[in-house]
């Protein structure tokens, strides 16, 4: 597709940039719960630190912005640690990470509509390329109303530009309140005060740190080791390589937890394109087949600085949105992979399709979507001939 976006798509990605900004200096302010220093990479001090408190409104916007995040951060605290003292009173190793996944399944299943919404629009897009490359041929040469017709067409078969929207604006901020109540949550000494709502206690935590009587500043209150994976830190990263570049402090990691979260979000963006030939892509699929490799990338870099717990929340969402997937668009351009196609996904229909509206009746369609706008605008590019001599050869002059 050659024209511009929708006015509503841009603004949607310029909203996303501003709210990913707040909400990192929201989470990263003095202010917000548990904030424990500059450092993305959470730690431990060697002096106990102040009891995690709820975040106060102040007079500048980003404390203001925190308050309002916090009771989000409390809510999803409260359930992780529920989770997590249930699990440990039943003698189950690593309690915190299935915390953390049971913590992910909630949230995850709360948006299903939303997502829902997002596949659903996406996959009308794909499904009414043909339409949209007959407009774009009525109309080449014309970008201003081809842009109208597109807008037209999409409005009467009820596809919303920010339907893809609003599933990017909503996760975004979850992701980065889920980092702060890994990084601020999970290395706090005392967060009993974020488990109690208008002083009423929800969850009664006994921590793990306290040592005949005195708090050891080495520990955090919630034992966040998972012995099963080798003893890992959710609260810190877990890297099985680190890489100095030279000349510089900076170490770079690669960490197993990553590299699953990468290949599956691999899976996820091929299942959402479309099955066809790449060299039969329109320039936004092409474009989309990059990124889909690029952003991958950008995880397996993450993997050296931040926990190990917000790659297991990473890992199971998108495995719940593979999963989701797979019921309302089947395997997509998942197949062929290597130039092979498994028995299982040839002729595969999906259990939740998604199906296109029918057009309206002719006489109810915008004027720019018919034939008879075509002929009016063909009309209007005929050159009327003029009376009188035009020519040398085969045309008589006027007498």
């Amino acid at each position: 597709m050659t024209v511009r976006r929708p006015r509503w798509d841009r603004i949607g990605y310029i909203a996303l940039l501003v709210l990913v900004v707040l909400v990192v200096a929201a989470c990263a302010a003095p202010g917000a719960p548990g904030a424990s220093g500059a450092s993305g990479v959470p730690h431990v001090s060697a002096t106990p630190q102040p009891p995690l408190q709820p975040a106060q409104p102040g007079a500048d916007p980003i404390s203001l912005l925190a308050w309002l995040f916090t009771p989000i951060f409390q809510v999803m605290f409260i359930i992780m640690v529920a989770v997590y003292v249930f699990l440990t009173n039943l003698g189950v190793p690593g309690a915190i990470g299935w915390a953390i996944v049971v913590l992910t399944l909630i949230v995850r299943s709360l948006v299903i509509p939303l997502y829902r919404r997002q596949l659903t629009s996406q996959r009308r897009m794909q499904m009414l390329q043909p339409e949209i490359k007959e407009i774009q041929r009525r109309y080449k040469g014309d970008s201003m109303k081809a842009r109208v017709a597109q807008q037209e067409l999409m409005k009467e078969r009820g596809i919303s530009p920010l339907a893809g929207c609003l599933p990017l604006l909503l996760q975004m901020p979850l992701l980065f309140i889920m980092y702060s109540v890994i990084q601020h949550g999970l290395t706090n000494q005392d967060p009993t005060a974020m488990l109690s709502i208008f002083g009423n206690p929800i969850v009664h935590l006994s921590c793990t740190n306290i040592v005949n009587g005195a708090v050891d500043a080495a520990r955090p209150c919630i034992n966040t080791i998972i012995p099963i994976f080798g003893g890992i830190d959710v609260s810190k990263p877990s890297t099985f390589v680190d890489i100095a570049i030279p000349g510089t402090a900076i170490v770079l990691g690669l960490s197993i937890l990553a590299i699953i979260s990468a290949g599956l979000q691999l899976v996820q963006s091929r299942m959402m394109l479309p099955s066809t030939r790449p060299e039969d892509d329109d320039p936004n699929t092409k474009i989309q087949r990059q990124t889909m490799l690029l952003l991958p990338l950008i995880s397996v870099a993450y993997g050296g600085f931040l926990p190990a717990g917000l790659f297991i929340y990473w890992i199971t969402a998108t495995i719940f949105s593979i999963a989701q997937q797979y019921l309302i668009v089947g395997w997509g351009g998942m197949f062929p992979l290597f130039g092979r196609t498994p028995a299982f996904a040839t002729g595969h229909a999906p259990r939740f399709p998604v199906s296109m509206p029918p057009p309206p009746d002719p006489s109810k369609r915008a004027a720019i979507l018919t034939d008879a706008d075509k002929k009016t605008t063909a009309a209007s590019t005929i050159r009327p001939v003029k009376k009188g001599r035009q020519g040398r050869r085969g045309r008589r002059k006027p007498k």
